[in-house]
Formats: structure tokens, C-alpha cells, sequence
């Protein structure tokens, strides 16, 4: 059935019981670092019950009570990988220019998917009807970004299609890019697809220099956290109005 590990998920022959380093890591951890190396080795497909437990030291119960099924432990291990991620992403100081510090963040994000592949294809795995949670906090982290910009004026469209855009963007240049074999794997495809997403969202100067609702609208909204002189309620009426003007842009 779906979500299920594969047929020999009910083998309860006994694990070694692991030694060392090992030992004093919890059941929990070690079978999450288990079913990560073994993703690493053989993908999806060397994921079982039974390479989990021996490589964990447990038995199959004790993973089907800390994860559930497949999806649970898939889903924990992608949230493990973007933890580590996040590491790599707060290890650096941002930049002065919120544009310059979007790249970076494009070149880290395209770095992390290259240097493991598997464990990126996890994180991003579609879901109908259902965002992945590591795929939901990088959204957030994203939009994170998304927002520096607009406060420096330099957003030309509103921030939520400008996040949606730079996620399919960077989404599908590590993707195309895993997918190549690496002798031929083309690395400028991930700059191209980062200089074009960016000249399509933002501006070299602010758009306030350029008046129009649009620009206004973007950058009001960025504010508006800020507008303390307005209740919840007036701020969030304020930024549904926002919203709907800055959905109106298109790139330029």
C-alpha cells in the first residue's frame, strides 16, 4: 500500500546493536542517519525496513513507532536536510544589497541541491494538495529575502508572486542540473536562470523614483509591519488593498 516500507517491514530478526560513536546516539537519530546514507547510496529504492534496522541497529517496530510509515520517515529526514541547510544559509552574514544577498542565497540553495542530490529530490518532492514541510519553511526563508527587497524599494512586482517565481526558478534550475550527468552538467544554466528571474522581479533602483501605484503599493506594503499607528484589522484590510493593486504589474 502506499506510505508503506516494503514487504519486509514485519521482519523482526534481531539488528546488531550498535557500538561506538553509535551508541550514544538515540534510536530516532540513528535511523534517520541510516535512511539518509542509504538514500545517498541507492535513492529511494535502497530504502527498506530491514537496510534501515541494520544499518540503525533496530528493529522494525521501533521505526514504525517513531516515524509511522515511509512518508513520516521520508518527511523527517528532509526536515533533517533542510536543518542542515538552514545551518549552511545562517553560517553567513547577509549582504548590504538585498539583490546581491538573493544570488548568494540562489548559489547557496543550488549548492546544496548538487552536493546531495537525493536528499534534494526528498525535499522537494510534489505533493498534491500538500506542501512538504522542509519545502514550507524554505518558502519562508525565501520570502524572507523576498521582503528586504521590497523594503528597499527595489521590488517591481508583489512579494508573493516575486517568492513563487524565484522558488520555481531555483527549484527547477537544481533539478535540471542533478538530472544532468555530471561530466556534462552546465553550471552557467543555474546563473542564466538566476539573472533572468531577477531582472524580471526587481529593479536597479527603487521604483519609487518611478512613480506609479504598482512601485507604491509594493513598497508600502513591505512597510506596513511597521504602521503601528493602525490596528490588526486596519493593517490587514490595508494589505488585501495592496495586495490586489501590486498583483496587477507584470514584469518589465
Amino acid at each position: 500500500m502506499p506510505g508503506e516500507l516494503p514487504a519486509d517491514a514485519h521482519d523482526t530478526n534481531a539488528s546488531p546493536v550498535p557500538t561506538g560513536p553509535a551508541a550514544e546516539r538515540g534510536p530516532r537519530e540513528r535511523i534517520l542517519d541510516a535512511t539518509t546514507a542509504l538514500l545517498a547510496e541507492g535513492g529511494r529504492e535502497a530504502v527498506s525496513t530491514r537496510a534501515v534496522g541494520a544499518a540503525a541497529g533496530v528493529q522494525a517496530p521501533t521505526i514504525y513507532r517513531l516515524f509511522g510509515d515511509k512518508q513520516g520517515l521520508f518527511d523527517a529526514v528532509a526536515a533533517e536536510g533542510f536543518r542542515a541547510y538552514l545551518d549552511s544559509k545562517t553560517a553567513r552574514e547577509p549582504l548590504a544589497d538585498p539583490v546581491d544577498d538573493l544570488r548568494a542565497g540562489w548559489d547557496l540553495h543550488i549548492g546544496f541541491g548538487l552536493a546531495n542530490p537525493a536528499l534534494y529530490q526528498l525535499m522537494c518532492e510534489p505533493r498534491p494538495g500538500a506542501v512538504p514541510p522542509a519545502a514550507a519553511a524554505g518558502a519562508e526563508i525565501l520570502a524572507a529575502h523576498i521582503r528586504r527587497i521590497a523594503e528597499a524599494g527595489r521590488l517591481r512586482i508583489g512579494e508573493e508572486r516575486a517568492t513563487h517565481l524565484v522558488r520555481a526558478a531555483g527549484t527547477g534550475a537544481a533539478l535540471t542540473l542533478i538530472a544532468m550527468p555530471e561530466e556534462r552538467r552546465d553550471l552557467d544554466l543555474s546563473l542564466d536562470a538566476r539573472e533572468a528571474v531577477i531582472a524580471a522581479i526587481t529593479t536597479e533602483a527603487p521604483v519609487l523614483a518611478d512613480p506609479g501605484p504598482v512601485g507604491a503599493a509594493v513598497a508600502l506594503r513591505a512597510a506596513l509591519p511597521g504602521a503601528t499607528a493602525l490596528t490588526d484589522l486596519e493593517r490587514a484590510l490595508l494589505r488585501e488593498w495592496l495586495d490586489r493593486i501590486a498583483g496587477t504589474a507584470e514584469p518589465r
